[in-house]
């Protein structure tokens, strides 16, 4: 097997787990503190970016916001 990475795709991998590492650790502590599925929010998070936080608003966020104001 021969694993042959130039230095572009090293740069890439380098810049962007730490941005999909981090996405992934606020949408699960965020989806634990409103009651959603956390993990689903999570192992998503860490897979690719920026559509998890796009459906996390949609489906989680707004919901919860609408359920605040009418109490």
């Amino acid at each position: 097997m021969n694993l042959d990475f130039n230095q572009d795709t090293l740069l890439a991998l380098l810049l962007l787990s730490p941005l999909l590492f981090t996405q992934s650790i606020l949408l699960f502590l965020d989806a634990k503190k409103k009651g959603s599925n956390a993990w689903f929010w999570g192992i998503w998070g860490l897979i690719q970016t920026p559509t998890p936080l796009l459906f996390y608003y949609l489906f989680v966020v707004r919901p919860f916001l609408k359920k605040r104001r009418t109490k």
